[in-house]
C-alpha cells in the first residue's frame, strides 16, 4: 500500500478536511515510516504509559504527527507548490515545526533545559519559550489551513485578539475582562493542560488514533465491502430495495466510521447503479447516501471524534456515551427508511436486482468481520477502557484477516494499515491542537460563564417561564451551532459549542449529559445543513446530481434529527431519550418519540404508508402531531396521537373518494 489516502474508510475524521497528495517514491517512504513510528507508539501508550506523564506523551505525539501535515497537504501556494512531492518550504516548516514541537522536552540546554524545568516555568516564561510558543502557534494554524481551510484559523484568531483586547473593552459590558498579555496567551497554549496539549490533543491521540488505525485494518482486511454487500443481498426483491440498501449500508459501514462523507462516498460507489436502475434521480440519490453516511457520526460503536471528548469532558466512559446514542441512533435511521419507503411509493420505483451471492452464504463467507465489533462492546462492558478495546479488537482483526487469502493482512499490508490509521488522523491533530487555543482563551477569560449570564439573561428578559427559556435558548443555540458547523469541521464545533453554550444550557439546569449530546447532535448535523453539507456534496459526485439540490433532499431526509436534540433539553423526560432513567419511562419516551418521527415522515414525505398520498390540511396536522409528541408530556403526546389519528383519517378519506 502506498498510504496516499489522506483518509482512510472506517477512520473518525472530520469531513471539512481537504484531499493529501499522492505520494511516491522516497518522500511516501519517509512518511509512511514516521507513520508507522507513531502507531506503535500510540500502542505502546496503552500498555505501558510513558513515566513522565501524560502531557510529555502528547508533546512526542504532537512531535510526530505535525510535521507530516505539511509534507502530505499542499500549502496552495502556486509554482512552488508541487502537486504530489513536499516542496523545499514544506521541507523546511516541518523541520522547524519538529524543534518546536520537542523543545519542552528536549534533554539539552537550549532554552527549555529539559522537561521538568519549563513545567516550573509555567506563569513564568522565559523569551525563547515564548518564542519557541508563538512559533508552535503560527504552525498549528497553518496545518489547520492547509487541512480544513481559512474557517478555523481565523475563528482560532478572534478569539486571540479577544484574549488580548478584551481589557480594552468597557468594564460595564458583560463579556469584558482584565486582559491578557502576550506572554500570558503563549503561556496558557504552550505550557498548560487547557491549551495545545490539552482535552482536545488528549483525546486526538489517544482514542482517535487507534480508531482510525482499527477502521484501516478493517478496511485493508475486507469488513467495508463486506457490510455493503451484506446490506445489497438482504434487499433485492422490493420497490424500496435499493433504498434500504443505501441505509443499511451507510449503517452498517457508520459502525466502524465516523466521518460522513466517506461512508456516503464509499457506499454510493457500490449502490448508485442499484439505485439509478430503481428509478431514482441523481439527487434524490445522494440525498439518500448523504443522510445515511452522515448516520456514521452517530452510530455507535464508534461515533464521530467529537464523541470522544464529550467522553472526557463529562468525565465518564466511552461505554456510556455509547449508551446515550442508542436511542437517538435508531430514531434517525427511522426516519430515513420511512423516508425511504414514502418516495419508493411515491414516485413508483421499481425493484432492482445486484449480482451478490446470499445474505446467508455472505454471513457465512465473512460474517465474522463483526467479531471485532462485537468484541469492543464486551470489553467495553466488563469494564475495559476505550483504548486497550479497540487495540484487541485490531489485533483480533488482523488475526481474521488471514481466513481470506485475497485480503490477509501480511506485514507489508499491516506496515500500510497502521501508516495509513495514522495519515488519516492528521487532520484531526491539526483541528484538536487549535480547538486548544479555543478552550484555553475561554478558560484564561472566563468567556463561556459570561455569555452563558449574557444569553440567559436575554432570554429571561422575554419570559420567566422555564419551560419557554428552555425553548427559546435551545433555537437559538441550534441555529449558532448550526451557523457555526457551515465553516468548522465538527470536531472543532463541538469544543467551540460545549465552552460557549453549554454552560447556559446547564444553567438552566439542564442535565449535563442532555447538554453535551445537544451540541454534539447540532454539531453533526452541519453536515447535512445547506450551503455546505459536505455529505451531501460527495454524494453528488458519485451520481452525478446537481450539488445544491442534494443537499435540500439531504436535509429533508435527514429532518427528524434536527428536533429529537431538541427534546434531550426541553423537558425532563427528554433525557430518558438517552438511556438515563427508569427502564419504564425510557420505553414510553422512546415510543413517543418513535410516533413522532412517523407523524414527521408524512409531514416531509406527503405520503401516508399503507393508505396514500396525504393532503396538505393532513401534513400541518401530522407536523403539529410530531412537534407535541416530541416534547414527552402525557398531554401533548396526547394531544399529538389525536393529531395523528385526525391526519391519517383525512388520508384515507380523501384517497377514496378520489378512488370512487
Amino acid at each position: 500500500m502506498d498510504g496516499s489516502a489522506s483518509t482512510v474508510a472506517g477512520a473518525p475524521v472530520d469531513d471539512q478536511e481537504k484531499p493529501g497528495r499522492s505520494l511516491r517514491g522516497w518522500p511516501n517512504r519517509v512518511v509512511a515510516t514516521v507513520a508507522f513510528a507513531v502507531a506503535l507508539l500510540t500502542i505502546w501508550q496503552v500498555f505501558r504509559p510513558l513515566a513522565q506523564g501524560s502531557q510529555f506523551y502528547l508533546i512526542v505525539f504532537l512531535a510526530g504527527t505535525l510535521p507530516l501535515v505539511f509534507l502530505v497537504y499542499r500549502p496552495g501556494w502556486g509554482r512552488i507548490d508541487p502537486p504530489n512531492r513536499p516542496g523545499a518550504a514544506d521541507w523546511a516548516l516541518a523541520a522547524v515545526t519538529l524543534v518546536v514541537c520537542l523543545y519542552p522536552v528536549a534533554p539539552v540546554w537550549i532554552g527549555a533545559g529539559g522537561y521538568n524545568d519549563f513545567l516550573d516555568r509555567q506563569g513564568l516564561l522565559d523569551p525563547t519559550d515564548v518564542a519557541m510558543g508563538a512559533a508552535l502557534l503560527v504552525l498549528i494554524l497553518e496545518a489547520c489551513r492547509r487541512t480544513t481551510g481559512w474557517a478555523l484559523p481565523i475563528v482560532c484568531g478572534l478569539f486571540l485578539a479577544y484574549g488580548y483586547y478584551g481589557g480594552l473593552l468597557p468594564q460595564g459590558w458583560a463579556i469584558a475582562h482584565a486582559g491578557l498579555n502576550f506572554d500570558q496567551i503563549i503561556d496558557a497554549l504552550y505550557n498548560s493542560g487547557s491549551g495545545f496539549f490539552g482535552t482536545p490533543l488528549d483525546v486526538a491521540a489517544t482514542y482517535i488514533v487507534l480508531f482510525t488505525i482499527y477502521g484501516a485494518v478493517l478496511e485493508l482486511s475486507g469488513a467495508a465491502r463486506f457490510f455493503v454487500d451484506l446490506s445489497v443481498a438482504a434487499f433485492r426483491r422490493s420497490p424500496s430495495a435499493a433504498g434500504r440498501t443505501a441505509v443499511a449500508s451507510g449503517f452498517l459501514l457508520g459502525t466502524v466510521s465516523g466521518s460522513g462523507t466517506a461512508t456516503a462516498v464509499t457506499v454510493g460507489a457500490v449502490t448508485w447503479p442499484i439505485m439509478r436502475r430503481a428509478g431514482y434521480t441523481p439527487e434524490r440519490a445522494g440525498g439518500v447516501l448523504a443522510a445515511a453516511g452522515v448516520g456514521a457520526l452517530l452510530s455507535p460503536p464508534t461515533l464521530g471524534a467529537a464523541a470522544f471528548i464529550v467522553a472526557e469532558y463529562l468525565e465518564v466512559s466511552y461505554l456510556t456515551v455509547l449508551g446515550w446514542a442508542l436511542i437517538p441512533t435508531v430514531l434517525y435511521y427511522l426516519g430515513i427508511l420511512l423516508a425511504v419507503e414514502i418516495d419508493a411509493r411515491r414516485f413508483g420505483l421499481q425493484a432492482a436486482s445486484a449480482d451478490v451471492p446470499s445474505a446467508w452464504r455472505l454471513l457465512g463467507r465473512s460474517g465474522y468481520h463483526f467479531s471485532s465489533l462485537i468484541l469492543i462492546v464486551v470489553l467495553l462492558i466488563t469494564g475495559m477502557s476505550a483504548t486497550r478495546a479497540v487495540v484487541y479488537a485490531t489485533a483480533l482483526a488482523v488475526l481474521l484477516s488471514f481466513l481470506d487469502q485475497r485480503t490477509s493482512l501480511t506485514p507489508a499490508r499491516l506496515f500500510g494499515a497502521l501508516s495509513a490509521g495514522v495519515r488519516g488522523v492528521l487532520p484531526v491533530v491539526a483541528v484538536c491542537a487549535a480547538a486548544g487555543v479555543i478552550t484555553a482563551m475561554t478558560t484564561k477569560t472566563g468567556l463561556g460563564a459570561q455569555f452563558s449570564s449574557v444569553l440567559v439573561g436575554g432570554v429571561s428578559a422575554i419570559t420567566d417561564n422555564r419551560t419557554a427559556m428552555l425553548a427559546l435558548t435551545a433555537v437559538v443555540a441550534a441555529v449558532a451551532l448550526a451557523i457555526l458547523g457551515l465553516a468548522i469541521p465538527v470536531t472543532a464545533s463541538f469544543v467551540i459549542g460545549w465552552v460557549i453554550i453549554g454552560p447556559a444550557l446547564l444553567a438552566l439546569d439542564v442535565p449535563a449529559p442532555a447538554a453535551a449530546m445537544f451540541v454534539f447532535y447540532y454539531s453533526v448535523l452541519s453536515e447535512v445543513t445547506p450551503p455546505t453539507a459536505l455529505a451531501a456534496v460527495g454524494a453528488s459526485a458519485v451520481t452525478g446530481g446537481q450539488a445544491v439540490a442534494t443537499m435540500w433532499t439531504t436535509l429533508r431526509y435527514a429532518a427528524p434529527a434536527f428536533l429529537v436534540p431538541i427534546a434531550f433539553v426541553v423537558t425532563r423526560p427528554g433525557e430518558y431519550l438517552l438511556g438515563n432513567g427508569p427502564v419504564a419511562g425510557v420505553l414510553w419516551v422512546s415510543a413517543a418519540a418513535g410516533a413522532g418521527i412517523v407523524a414527521l415522515s408524512v409531514t416531509f414525505g406527503g405520503w401516508v404508508l399503507g393508505v396514500g398520498p396525504a393532503s396538505m390540511p393532513a401534513r400541518l396536522l401530522t407536523g403539529a402531531a410530531a412537534a407535541l409528541m416530541l416534547f414527552l408530556d402525557p398531554a401533548t403526546i396526547a394531544a399529538g396521537s389525536a393529531c395523528l389519528l385526525i391526519a391519517v383519517a383525512l388520508t384515507i378519506i380523501g384517497n377514496r373518494r378520489r378512488c370512487s
